[in-house]
């Protein structure tokens, strides 16, 4: 059986106020593309499937046209989860038609898929509560998916186990091996999809996209670990990072497929990438990454004039650009329209002072490379005369996770 696995599609997102919709509609024909090449059975996207909660009408119409396309008229589920930046309500409410089409939408960790059988063959045959177990057309193997959608701790918990009041981990874990105890045996492949924040035992967190709302920190919900994981898996399919990366695991490969484009600066050097799992029944699963070469390149660059930069803007016209300039004083309105009148895909012009003695000593230039995180120490710093303690830090933390979904 092969399964192709995608995350972090983020429809809808824009850079800054540039529209990423036409790149998205791209690489999204593209994963079809490499679908249909690879002759994939199935087809799993780990959630954060649109960038809001309220994602624009266009976003809508991309994604249910581009999941229709992509099941082939039926034969090819595809099994999507909700991620921390997705409505749940939202994901789960077309569901009923969309598994007619072979489509099966998951919004809630507690949501028990129903039956149902397609005359392209696909069927629906076993569900739980977070499990479904399907049959493919011309594949003897069942494919078991136990789905386990974001939500924060306290929810997490809500849908899990009312009664329990153990750490979310133990939680998980407990409910994971009840799971694959009950329908993961070696007869068919068996996979686990989730939206976590997920690291080795021990080993240092991987970093976090900056403008990628955190769920490790307080309203979201802590990383969990590999070895909370069931041993008798075969590949753990993740959400959330959208550097792609295999967590160091010896049992079966547990991946992040990451984001099929770089949404936020501090992503412009990474090359994003679907994940083809290759897999049969009692066998550790084979894992390849298939090149995705679609959507504008995101650039940093800086120079010390607005003639160089004019030049190398006009030889780049397909990059999206967070420009600085080095200069002794700001750029005047002239120099602006100047830039953005040689290229359209200019997402910033960050002004790098040389003499900073020429300035006023009443301006106070902000370094908008930094994390909103690290602004608002500073700015804290400068209006209180000393750093912010941690539980205001948390609380800030929290406000932002939490600020697009209001």
């Amino acid at each position: 059986m092969k399964i192709l696995h995608t995350s972090d599609w983020h429809l809808g997102k824009r850079l800054d106020d540039f529209s990423r919709l036409p790149e998205q509609k791209d690489i999204l024909c593209e994963i079809e593309e490499i679908a249909n090449r690879e002759n994939v059975d199935a087809i799993i996207i780990s959630g954060d499937l649109f960038d809001t909660f309220t994602p624009p009408v266009d976003a809508l119409n991309l994604f249910y046209r581009s999941l229709k396309r992509m099941t082939n008229n039926g034969a090819r589920p595809i099994i999507a989860i909700a991620g921390n930046h997705d409505s749940p309500d939202r994901i789960a409410a077309p569901d009923p038609l969309a598994r007619e089409c072979g489509i099966i939408l998951i919004g809630y960790p507690n949501t028990v898929v129903d039956k149902v059988k397609l005359d392209s063959g696909v069927e629906i045959i076993n569900t739980d509560k977070g499990f479904a177990e399907i049959v493919i057309s011309g594949n003897d193997e069942k494919l078991r998916i136990i789905h386990t959608p974001y939500a924060n701790g306290v929810r997490m918990r809500q849908y899990i186990n009312p009664e329990n009041d153990s750490e979310l981990r133990e939680t998980l874990q407990r409910y994971w091996k009840e799971l694959s105890e009950q329908y993961c045996d070696d007869k068919g492949v068996n996979i686990l999809a989730t939206h976590l924040f997920v690291v080795g035992r021990g080993e240092e967190p991987q970093e976090e996209p900056d403008d990628e709302k955190p769920i490790l920190h307080v309203g979201g919900a802590q990383a969990i670990y590999t070895d909370n994981f069931p041993d008798n898996l075969q590949y753990v399919a993740l959400g959330h990072l959208h550097r792609p990366q295999l967590i160091k695991d010896n049992r079966y490969p547990i991946c992040y497929s990451g984001s099929p484009l770089s949404y936020s600066f501090s992503e412009a050097s990474q090359q994003k990438y679907v994940n083809i799992v290759d897999v049969k029944a009692g066998e550790k699963a084979e894992v390849k990454r298939c090149e995705l070469t679609k959507g504008r390149p995101l650039v940093r660059k800086t120079f010390d004039n607005i003639d160089a930069a004019v030049e190398w803007l006009s030889e780049n016209e397909i990059a999206l650009v967070e420009l600085t300039i080095k200069a002794d004083e700001y750029l005047t309105a002239a120099d602006r329209k100047r830039l953005n009148a040689i290229h359209n895909g200019i997402i910033s012009i960050i002004p790098d002072i040389k003499n900073r003695e020429l300035i006023s000593s009443s301006v106070n230039e902000i370094d908008l490379k930094k994390s909103r995180e690290e602004l608002f120490k500073e700015f804290f710093l400068a209006r209180k005369g000393q750093n912010v303690n941690d539980e205001i830090l948390d609380l800030f933390r929290e406000i932002t996770a939490e600020e697009e979904k209001e």
